[in-house]
């Protein structure tokens, strides 16, 4: 018979067990943002103590969805983050937009307005690159596609009026929501993006399709241009 006394488990399986049971009993609210994380990676990163990991990606990139929506190449500066763990968080961002654009498919927008805004804003705000997304409506201004249309530098997407047109078209769409973010932070639109939204409902409004609105997402605000009086 051997004497050899079995391997203790490593200090972290309790505190794995632990945060479970706290999820289970609270949900979200119940862990701080690294502990959710934590939560997370457990499976990406079975054999290791977490907290350190979970804590300095929160200490880089400052949320839980600020890190989720972070580039792979960033995610992967911060120490103990392999490429398989960078893209289990990505495919988390994935799941939570795809969900989030389901739940808006088939709906009439408009009257789910406060629901596009939360949509628009996880999809875009934390975006370190603009992007020109197009929101494509049928007759009941209900969503048929989101669409990204232009992705560009730090403070530019090239959209080409045309192209959002002939995709409206190609979609049988009859109206339209324009939205693009401003990694700077600041939603205030420019006079760039004043006329680029002018010449889309110029090329738009001939061929009968309505732009109902364009959204622009800054890092904690969303400015609406038909609220500002810009269309």
């Amino acid at each position: 018979m051997s004497n050899i006394a079995p391997k203790p488990k490593p200090h972290y399986h309790g505190h794995r067990d632990r945060l479970r049971a706290r999820f289970a009993e609270g949900g979200t609210k119940a862990l701080a943002d690294y502990e959710l994380l934590e939560l997370y990676l457990f499976n990406s990163i079975p054999r290791r103590d977490i907290k350190p990991i979970a804590k300095a990606l929160i200490a880089r990139f400052g949320s839980f969805a600020e890190t989720v929506s972070s580039p792979i190449k960033h995610l992967r500066e911060v120490k103990g983050v392999s490429e398989k763990t960078a893209l289990d968080l990505k495919i988390l961002q994935a799941a939570a937009l795809k969900i989030g654009q389901e739940s808006l498919l088939g709906r009439p927008v408009l009257s789910s307005w406060s629901a596009l805004l939360d949509y628009c804003r996880s999809a875009m705000q934390f975006e370190t690159e603009e992007q020109f997304r197009v929101l494509f409506l049928d007759k009941k201004n209900r969503l048929i596609a989101d669409e990204i249309l232009g992705q560009g530098t730090v403070d530019r997407a090239p959209v080409y009026p045309r192209e959002v047109i002939k995709r409206a078209l190609e979609l049988s769409s009859t109206a339209i929501i324009l939205a693009h973010n401003h990694p700077s932070g600041d939603p205030t639109p420019s006079q760039s993006d004043i006329d680029m939204t002018n010449n889309i409902v110029a090329a738009a409004k001939p061929l009968g399709v309505t732009v109902h609105d364009h959204l622009i997402i800054g890092r904690d605000s969303t400015v609406s241009f038909k609220t500002l009086g810009l269309m």
